[in-house]
């Protein structure tokens, strides 16, 4: 078998750089350098491509050498020369990027020029599940249950806007950003002015904003792995510390809890992960996803919430804890997202391109 060069790819332009580099640190840590070459290479705020030569050091000299967040320092590279093969080595990359510029197709689509199988989803899977208001019209056009929600474009936010919605959704209501992760930019508005200041928030993020009405019910999260046959894990919930599950609780070990398996009667758990597999099937995802629900127990049941396609591997993050729980250790989690790359690289491959 050919050796295979991992290029792990972390860091990015988005609000979520910083989550990026925690989460590459335990990828790495966890990697099995004896299988795989493995590279790091690093995305800097401003778009440039290095070497991480740095944590390449510190990765050489054992895991514990590694930095809790990652430096993005080292010599430029042209995106296209360090994706060549050499010799007879295989390519795998892993992208370990949060948001836009990284989770949203656009570097998939790169990496889909370059030729190299990539972990993870494709362009078009990215890209919906990256867009909060298009993912929701898919899973709408898919007969998935999901809480009442309004996409608007900047450019209408005013005070006939905030009426509008307040008569459509009632209050509170939450307020994100489309093409946003890890809650960044989001608000939960209560009254017409937090309303209005919310989606001047969120508009600092994106041009797009999805205003969805607030829903009393648990969090719950499911974890999917698999190409064409996916799989779904066991379901686990969040107990948030706040008054929702905001970037302190996710990442700078807030007070939430989780819940890993979620306490839930065997019926509940087995329709999130039937609902986690038609979710990930809609937008048409591979490799893996993270889908997230709400729970309404004396109401409408399981209401989808929205697809992750790059969740977080730190180590409070839910995806891994949720495999580790089904029975795949993180090491082998990692091994099986690299399968996959490869398993759908050749699978696509085999089709042609030309007439």
């Amino acid at each position: 078998m050919e050796r295979i060069r991992l290029i792990v790819l972390f860091g990015g332009q988005s609000a979520e750089h910083e989550i990026s580099l925690v989460t590459a640190r335990h990828v790495l840590a966890a990697t099995d350098l004896e299988r795989y070459d493995v590279q790091p290479v690093a995305i800097t705020t401003t778009g440039r491509w290095v070497l991480a030569e740095e944590t390449a050091r510190a990765l050489a000299a054992g895991p514990d050498a590694l930095p809790e967040e990652l430096p993005t320092s080292g010599p430029e590279v042209s995106p296209f020369a360090v994706l060549e093969p050499v010799a007879d080595e295989q390519v795998v990359v892993l992208p370990l990027l949060h948001g836009p510029l990284g989770e949203d197709g656009t570097v998939q689509g790169l990496l889909e020029l370059a030729g190299v199988p990539y972990a993870g989803c494709g362009v078009l899977a990215s890209a919906l599940a990256m867009d909060k208001a298009k993912a929701k019209e898919v899973f709408s056009a898919n007969g998935l249950p999901q809480a009442r929600f309004r996409a608007v474009h900047e450019r209408a936010v005013g005070d006939e806007l905030v009426e509008e919605l307040v008569d459509q959704l009632g209050l509170p209501v939450f307020v994100k950003p489309a093409n946003m992760g890890s809650s960044v930019g989001v608000s939960k508005a209560k009254d017409t002015l937090s309303l209005g200041q919310a989606l001047a928030r969120a508009a600092r993020y994106d041009e797009w904003l999805v205003v969805e009405e607030a829903i009393d019910g648990r969090e719950l999260e499911c974890a999917v792995l698999g190409n064409l046959d996916p799989r779904a894990s066991v379901v686990g919930e969040i107990v948030p510390g706040a008054e929702f599950y905001d970037y302190e609780d996710k990442y700078l070990d807030g007070a939430a809890r989780t819940v890993v398996p979620a306490d839930l009667p065997e019926p509940v758990s087995g329709e999130a992960r039937e609902l986690a597999l038609r979710a990930f099937t809609a937008l048409r995802c591979e490799g893996m996803a993270r889908v997230d629900f709400f729970y309404e127990e004396s109401g409408r049941g399981l209401l989808v919430n929205e697809v992750n396609t790059i969740p977080g591997f730190t180590p409070i993050s839910m995806y891994p804890k949720l495999w580790e729980a089904s029975g795949l250790a993180y090491g082998a989690l990692i091994d099986e997202l690299i399968g996959l790359a490869l398993e759908r690289y050749a699978r696509r491959a085999a089709k042609r391109r030309t007439s």
